[in-house]
């Protein structure tokens, strides 16, 4: 009779093994396993193994052996099984990478599945699982813009600096306009929604004038200061930068951060912002929106009010955004920044190199 390989195991290999014995929330797999092995180790022989658990001596001994080769790490996983032979040699598939990423078909912007299997020679379901396998997505682009601004790095260590580490007894406000805000009113009633179907609204529309939105949002809890006219002017920054100094409290500096618009600039805020020195103005870097938390805010306006919206005039309109952030005041959550200064430095000088080389 043949005897099998004998199993020794540490206390801390019995220990494991028997967590993984009576483990619920494991793969039942691996708590066969864990049984095989620890029986072998009680003395038993894989025949007498296979009876108790319920198995093959074959697949009795395949254990006691893999955890004789491997220890415990040999129960955890499968062994790599081959599988089927590629019918696509590895130099078409590389040829269907390199195409994608580095040619364009003659009469278009960029490969489909048809155009590619046309020129490759293979099916479009060949040509769609290596594009899955390589996670190229030729259909999809985005677009991106980096900042050219020579004072870029300051800039960002400046705003990044307040959201991260505010400073004490100041308010730091993100302040920015959403212009040209339009009224549209559908031609034609839409259907509601319904089981089965979602709901619907004309393509056409019409324009019953527009309005422009400025809104400064408080980074620490989230609160917006905002105001409604028909223009964005120097004129209209004025008068918001005015509603600003009398509805936050007298005693507190304001840090405010806002872009490099014309109008933020001009002379005559220049003159109100020296008059007004508890104001601490911090302009974002050119093609740098992003780093204004109170984009985000519009996003979410735009999004959960305005763009399904139907307003027969503008009065319409601005109740409808001041109802929106009456009600985003009453229960504010703040936006948290999390990204460091160095990280964003960091990423745009890889942009910028790639830039060069291409």
């Amino acid at each position: 009779m043949r005897v099998a390989p004998q199993v020794v195991l540490t206390e801390e290999q019995q220990r494991t093994l028997q967590q993984w014995a009576r483990g619920r929330s494991l793969p039942s797999r691996q708590v066969e396993r864990a049984r095989v092995v620890l029986l072998a180790a009680s003395g038993k022989q894989d025949l007498e193994i296979a009876a108790e658990v319920g198995i093959s001596n074959q697949k009795a001994a395949r254990w006691r052996k893999r955890f004789l080769k491997l220890g415990l790490a040999g129960l955890e996983k499968d062994a790599p099984r081959p599988g089927r032979t590629p019918t696509i040699p590895s130099a078409k598939v590389q040829e269907v990478v390199r195409k994608t990423t580095q040619e364009k078909p003659a009469n278009a912007t960029h490969w489909s599945t048809r155009t590619m299997a046309e020129v490759a020679g293979i099916s479009e379901k060949s040509v769609r699982r290596i594009w899955h396998k390589n996670g190229l997505k030729p259909h999809l682009s985005r677009t991106f813009k980096v900042s050219n601004d020579p004072e870029f790095a300051e800039k960002l260590e400046a705003i990044v600096g307040l959201y991260l580490n505010p400073p004490e007894h100041a308010i730091v406000l993100c302040a920015d306009e959403k212009s040209q805000i339009q009224a549209l009113d559908r031609t034609q009633p839409g259907l509601p929604i319904k089981k089965g179907r979602c709901g619907t609204m004309t393509h056409d529309y019409k324009r019953n004038g527009t309005a422009t939105l400025f809104a400064a949002m408080n980074t620490l809890d989230g609160t917006v200061i905002s105001m409604c006219a028909d223009q964005h002017r120097h004129q209209e920054w004025l008068k918001f930068l005015r509603v600003i100094d009398q509805v936050t409290p007298s005693g507190l500096e304001i840090h405010l951060i806002a872009d490099n618009y014309a109008t933020h600039k001009h002379p005559k805020v220049q003159k109100w912002l020296v008059r007004h020195q508890r104001f601490h103005v911090y302009f974002t870097p050119t093609s740098s929106s992003w780093l204004n938390m109170v984009e985000r805010f519009f996003r979410d306006l735009t999004q959960n009010q305005l763009r399904r919206g139907i307003f027969r005039d503008v009065e319409e309109l601005i109740t409808a955004i001041g109802e929106y952030i009456d009600k985003h005041n009453e229960k504010p959550k703040p936006f948290v920044w999390t990204a460091k200064a160095s990280d964003i430095l960091e990423k745009v000088k890889r942009a910028r190199k790639a830039l060069n080389k291409g």
